[in-house]
């Protein structure tokens, strides 16, 4: 009610929209794309995960390594596991297990083998024991809980007029808005070191593959900017929202 009674706050919510709406429609279309156009060596996305992991040093740390019981591949120290739904990839460092979609999976694409190979980059964080991957980890209880206490904070000291309660929200929104700037860098980093995996195990052939694989991870990269640029737009919203009310 407070905020669209706030012109600011539409072009606010206009903004990050457009500049949303932009990413995902960039990433559907190159995901399209390129999961028509085979990749250089023949490999379904699972087969290109086992080929990185065989050909490279990724999955040598033996540390990492956990027994799980759902059904999966186990490949050296790196385990394989199906997800549910499109473009639902995703590692997981807590069981240093990367989760694969059916259409990644299964089809021996460009777009599967950037993916796969975005994944590996961050398992390969986990196991050379990123920072910036262990500051993201740190902070993901905040992000957890952060959004919900903030816009429950800033409601209540809106509507009741106090000001304390605004910035106090503020403040933990702003812990949510960290988070996301550093997920930004950390993925750019899985993204490089795909293509360094991909490179070490001799997996990119042709031009396709070269192209495609740097446009894939352009194009995932291009939604965390979107997130990042919406997250502090709404930070500095809310920051000029506090000092109107002072």
């Amino acid at each position: 009610m407070f905020f669209f009674m706030d012109p600011l706050y539409l072009w606010v919510f206009l903004i990050a929209l457009g500049v949303s709406l932009a990413a995902q429609a960039f990433v559907s279309n190159t995901y399209r794309h390129y999961s028509r156009v085979r990749n250089g060596p023949g490999m379904t996305g699972l087969q290109v995960g086992q080929a990185i992991v065989q050909r490279t040093a990724l999955g040598d740390d033996r540390s990492l390594s956990v027994q799980a019981s759902a059904p999966g591949l186990q490949v050296e120290g790196i385990r394989f596991a199906a997800a549910r739904g499109q473009l639902t990839d995703h590692y997981d460092p807590r069981q240093h297990t990367v989760f694969l979609s059916e259409g990644v999976a299964t089809q021996p694409s460009v777009a599967a083998m950037a993916i796969v190979a975005h994944e590996l980059g961050h398992a390969e964080q986990k196991e050379r024991s990123s920072a910036l991957m262990a500051l993201r980890g740190f902070l993901v209880p905040a992000a957890v809980l952060s959004p919900q206490i903030a816009y429950a904070l800033i409601f209540i000291g809106l509507l009741f007029n106090i000001l304390s309660l605004v910035w106090l929200g503020i403040l933990f929104f702003a812990l949510m808005v960290v988070f996301i700037v550093v997920e930004l860098p950390v993925e750019i980093d899985a993204s490089r070191r795909a293509l360094q995996l991909l490179e070490q195990a001799g997996l990119l052939h042709t031009a396709d593959d070269r192209q495609g694989t740097r446009r894939m991870l352009t194009a995932a990269a291009s939604t965390y900017v979107a997130a990042a640029v919406t997250a502090v737009l709404q930070l500095l919203y809310y920051i000029s929202l506090g000092r109107r009310r002072a």
